[in-house]
């Protein structure tokens, strides 16, 4: 039967349903990938703890052959340059000897150079000066740049133990650290970095435990133009029996270092 309807003579009208479906096709919108997202992972990959830590290389290996480009122990045979003099050469030494430590120029040569330079009171404040700079520039460095990278790697039994001792007793290990006159400064302060230890205590600790060796490099420099002088003697006594103290220490102490 036809649906809804009417008859008018011999004709039948049919009407349109009441309801009627609408059929939707849905339209998937397409847009292109958006730069930001390409600049994001980039992002990512160059602030990623390894290219941080090779960032780091690149720098330390510049700094090291910038030194062997300008040959910093001149200053022991040539002199401080004569332009410069009073307060204003203690602080760019101060400034030069922190860059020059960053770039593993050995301390005790620039502490010879300082004593040498400027005497031995102003020569030891800027010696100091230079050293607590050097090694926050050191310890900055590699806490942003190398810390993420190098710590998942500390493992083995020597590397854990220093790794604890210097994030738990920072200023106490720090200061042992420093007075022990067998271990480089440039590894100090970059395994203090990796570490979890704060800027305070390895501040603190570096400036105390540096004065000793410190002051005998720079008294031995400032008097080295008159070898038998009671204070020339007195610093290199001052230097060597810590040297050798440290060794006998190191000998002594070998049996633990070989235990499994």
């Amino acid at each position: 039967m036809l649906d809804a309807t009417t008859r008018s003579g011999d004709t039948a009208t049919v009407s349109p349903r009441a309801t009627a479906t609408e059929l939707v096709v849905p339209v998937r919108v397409v847009t292109p990938a958006a730069p930001a997202g390409r600049l994001a992972r980039c992002g990512r990959v160059l602030l990623s703890p390894w290219s941080r830590f090779a960032l780091l290389v690149a720098l330390l290996a510049a700094a090291g052959a910038s030194v062997l480009a300008f040959e910093p122990q001149k200053l022991l045979a040539d002199g401080w340059p004569p332009q410069l003099g009073g307060p204003t050469a203690a602080a760019v030494f101060a400034v030069a000897y922190g860059l020059c430590t960053v770039a593993f120029v050995p301390r005790p040569l620039l502490n010879l150079a300082a004593g040498a330079l400027f005497g031995s009171a102003v020569g030891l404040g800027t010696s100091l000066a230079g050293t607590v700079l050097g090694a926050g520039l050191a310890f900055g460095l590699g806490r942003v740049l190398g810390q993420d990278a190098l710590r998942p790697l500390l493992r083995g039994r020597l590397l854990t133990a220093a790794d604890g001792l210097l994030s738990r007793h920072g200023m106490r290990s720090m200061l042992a650290a420093r007075l022990f006159p067998g271990l480089p400064f440039w590894g100090v302060n970059y395994c203090a970095a990796v570490s979890r230890m704060g800027w305070t205590p390895y501040l603190v600790a570096t400036a105390l435990g540096s004065i000793p060796n410190t002051a005998a490099y720079v008294v031995a420099g400032a008097r080295a133009s008159a070898p038998t002088s009671p204070a020339f003697l007195i610093a290199l006594a001052a230097i060597a029996l810590p040297t050798v103290a440290g060794a006998v220490m190191a000998w002594r102490k070998r049996h633990h270092l070989r235990k499994p």
